[in-house]
């Protein structure tokens, strides 16, 4: 192997050699390392989403330190992990009170993220809220502890704030990010 060239595998190389073309030239990184990509943890997730307190509340926005609303702060969250986002979001209204026949938020998430009971929920999770009884689920948030949440409040910024009763009353799903981007 040239001096300064990058081995791919652990072995420093030996692979490579062996694999060594009739041109003389290496493949490069001719092997993937088998096994898992290593787990997305949750002080990965809650580094990113503490990155965003103090951003300003911006409808539909996604901004980090300019703008976002409680899903622009989780798109902003798989855009550090991940690069670009799997959707585009559709057009939805600043309030609760949506329209339509689907669980749009609740669909949209189960696509790209793992769902998990509310019981199994952990520090870094996404959690959704239902804000009205027959509305459908319009918040989110990523848990930080057990009783505390980061989320995107209107009228105001990005805040870690209190899991207090009345939020939990409204808590309909949990999702946790993935180890990789499902969109790989």
């Amino acid at each position: 192997m040239r001096a300064g060239a990058e081995s791919c595998s652990p072995s420093g190389g030996a692979v490579a050699e062996r694999l060594r073309g009739p041109s003389g030239r290496t493949p490069r990184c001719p092997l993937r390392p088998s096994g898992p990509p290593p787990p997305v943890g949750e002080e990965l997730v809650l580094t990113q989403a503490r990155q965003w307190l103090g951003t300003p509340y911006r409808h539909q926005a996604s901004l980090r330190g300019v703008g976002c609303d409680c899903l622009g702060l989780i798109r902003g969250i798989w855009r550090a992990l991940y690069g670009d986002e799997p959707e585009p979001p559709p057009p939805y209204r600043p309030d609760w009170a949506e329209v339509g026949e689907r669980e749009i938020l609740l669909e949209a998430l189960g696509r790209w993220l793992i769902p998990v009971s509310l019981a199994a929920a952990r520090p870094g999770d996404v959690l959704v809220f239902r804000m009205e009884p027959r509305a459908f689920a319009k918040h989110c948030a990523i848990l930080s502890a057990p009783d505390r949440m980061i989320h995107a409040y209107w009228g105001r910024a990005c805040v870690e704030s209190w899991l207090g009763r009345w939020w939990r009353e409204r808590m309909v799903g949990a999702f946790r990010f993935p180890s990789s981007s499902p969109q790989n």
